[in-house]
């Protein structure tokens, strides 16, 4: 017998699945680091394990690191994450579909913000402190409901447990497989793409362009994600 939440009339499993959805953020996620390591003096806005350290080096006085733009990345995360986790706990209980969507929509009109700004003073002070600003509350945001969402190996900014799992579950490690393997090869695979996408249009148009492809994706995720993985 069909369950209810199988039927096509369950509104949970409309639309795209959240593993496609969050592999599409995964891509974003390099689009955005990309834009604030390369454009934005070497501090990341995604991934925080890597901001840690870059912290660590613009602490010693390394070329090309900045104390005020890593801390400013670091505090807007985690007023990002606690916003997020405030909002999961008010709405993670009750449909996850129009809760995940929220967050998308939320995360595609800060990193439009972003596009704008960057566009309009692409070389002035402000704007890097702007689009560090932004960039890194909406991550910290999105970093909140995807881990409320739980989606197995799908963390959207890094990789290390990841690629982990791969070695560890391999023939060279334990060797007994896992069935989650191809959606870790996808998850590396669309982070590798969108810094590469992400390094080529900065290096070659500036900021605007790929910050405005990282707002677009989060922006048709907002109408068309469901809430089932």
């Amino acid at each position: 017998m069909t369950t209810q939440t199988d039927t096509p009339h369950d509104p949970e499993s409309r639309g795209l699945r959240l593993t496609s959805a969050l592999l599409s953020l995964t891509v974003v996620s390099g689009l955005i680091d990309a834009v604030s390591y390369l454009g934005l003096g070497h501090v990341f806005t995604a991934n925080m394990t890597g901001n840690v350290v870059v912290l660590g080096f613009a602490a010693a006085g390394a070329p090309g690191f900045s104390v005020p733009h890593t801390l400013t990345s670091l505090c807007c995360f985690l007023a990002g994450a606690a916003t997020g986790g405030r909002i999961a706990a008010r709405f993670g209980n009750g449909s996850r579909r129009t809760w995940a969507r929220g967050t998308f929509a939320a995360e595609a009109v800060l990193t439009a913000a972003c596009a704008a700004v960057a566009f309009a003073a692409p070389d002035a002070t402000a704007t890097a402190y702007t689009v560090i600003a932004v960039t890194a509350f909406a991550m910290g945001l999105r970093n909140a409901t995807v881990r409320k969402l739980g989606v197995a190996d799908l963390t959207t900014t890094v990789l290390t447990m990841t690629l982990t799992g791969l070695a560890a579950d391999s023939r060279l490690g334990s060797g007994a497989g896992h069935h989650n393997t191809p959606r870790r090869i996808a998850s590396v695979a669309a982070m590798l793409a969108g810094a590469l996408l992400g390094a080529w249009l900065v290096l070659n148009h500036g900021l605007g362009f790929p910050l405005l492809i990282a707002a677009l994706v989060p922006a048709a995720l907002a109408v068309t994600a469901s809430g089932r993985e």
